[in-house]
């Protein structure tokens, strides 16, 4: 991988462990200023379901880091295309589902790390 994917691939990283800090220790303070459509009431009986959703992005977030360190460039790419194709997928259903701000946020720079990736393994 080049250090523009790798470069992408470390801000993703961030932005998820940003994700997962947020919705697994921060939901009832920062989760309120990022999700202004709930109703206020609902941060804390839905603070279980945040931390969950924390959890995977920490694990999206892990993945991603692991490729960094593979050092076979073949499995680091394979590795990086996994976990990116899991976030721009998740990034397309939260899009649809619940704001089209989330394919910008989430999908949009995953999408561009992999696309970077896939063409620098096939062409």
């Amino acid at each position: 991988m080049t250090a523009v994917s790798k470069t992408l691939i470390i801000v993703i990283t961030l932005e998820h462990l940003y994700f997962m800090y947020f919705e697994m220790f921060a939901w009832e303070t920062i989760g309120k200023k990022t999700f202004k459509s709930l109703p206020e009431h609902l941060f804390k009986p839905t603070k279980g379901l945040a931390a969950n959703q924390g959890l995977y992005n920490g694990f999206l977030a892990a993945g991603l880091i692991w490729s960094l360190f593979i050092t076979d460039i073949d499995w680091s790419a394979n590795i990086a295309t996994f976990f990116l194709t899991c976030i721009s997928i998740a990034g397309i259903y939260g899009a649809i589902s619940a704001s089209r701000k989330i394919f910008f946020i989430q999908a949009m720079p995953a999408i561009m790390a992999l696309s970077i990736i896939l063409i620098q393994k096939y062409f």
